[in-house]
Formats: C-alpha cells, sequence, structure tokens
C-alpha cells in the first residue's frame, strides 16, 4: 500500500464502491455519502486529501484540515481497504499527515460502535479522549 495526492477519479472510485461500513458511519454522524464526499472533495481541492492505493487501485481517501488546536480527518474506503495490513500502513501515514498539518494533534471521530473500531484506532496510536454529538473522538497526539 502507498499514499499519494488524492484525483477527483481516485474520490469517485472510492465512493462508486464504497464499504457498507463507511456508508453506515456517514448515516449514523447525520450525513449521507453525498455531504460525506462534497466535504472530502473540498479538502481535495485543497490539497489535503491523499488517495490510499493497493496496487493501481485506491481504496480509500484521508483528507484532513486544521483547526486551532488539532487537525480533524475525514475518510472514506473501499472493503478491501479493511484488512490488519492497511492499518499497519494508517500507522505509519497519519504520522506523515501530522508532519503535514504542523505536528499538531489529529482528531478522528467514529459513530460506529464496537470493539474492533476502538482497537483499530488504538493499533494506530490513538487514544479515546471522548464523544460528542455521538461519536468517539480519537486523538493522536503530537509526535515527540
Amino acid at each position: 500500500m502507498r499514499a499519494r495526492a488524492a484525483t477527483l477519479g481516485d474520490l469517485e472510485d472510492v465512493f462508486r464502491d464504497l464499504s457498507k461500513r463507511m456508508t453506515e458511519e456517514y448515516v449514523a454522524a447525520g450525513k449521507d455519502s453525498k455531504v460525506a464526499y462534497d466535504n472530502l472533495m473540498m479538502n481535495l481541492k485543497e490539497g489535503r486529501a491523499h488517495a490510499l492505493v493497493q496496487g493501481d487501485k485506491a481504496v480509500a481517501i484521508i483528507a484532513w484540515h486544521e483547526n486551532s488546536d488539532a487537525a480533524d480527518t475525514l475518510f472514506a474506503a473501499q472493503e478491501d481497504f479493511f484488512r490488519a495490513a492497511t492499518v499497519r500502513f494508517c500507522r505509519r501515514h497519519i504520522r506523515h499527515i501530522q508532519e503535514l498539518a504542523g505536528n499538531l494533534p489529529i482528531h478522528s471521530r467514529s459513530w460506529l460502535r464496537g470493539a474492533d473500531v476502538a482497537r483499530w484506532f488504538q493499533i494506530i496510536g490513538y487514544t479515546e479522549i471522548g464523544r460528542e454529538n455521538g461519536a468517539s473522538i480519537f486523538e493522536l497526539r503530537p509526535a515527540t
């Protein structure tokens, strides 16, 4: 797996075969896939979106935007993304995103419940710091 700057084609490809769990996440957040697509598109246009590529196929898009005290992430993926090897890749890549965001804490949210969700964030290096609007908020502290 590798990461590169996301393109409009990558975004369209990921959403053409969006995983069921991502659709469920958006619904739980009170949004639909169109809103998620638009939010990711805005970050893509600002140069803050990476395609996560397996072979020649974009299987996920991760985007971020900086606030005053943290960088928040946005995410979309196909089912092919959700494997142990991609979690290991994301552990390294999220640190790269953190560098690009000025070493701010990274905040990621999940509206889905389940041990696998919390474990995935924990393996990457996040800690759960609370809840907001029904979502668990996970934080990756700045690199030392």
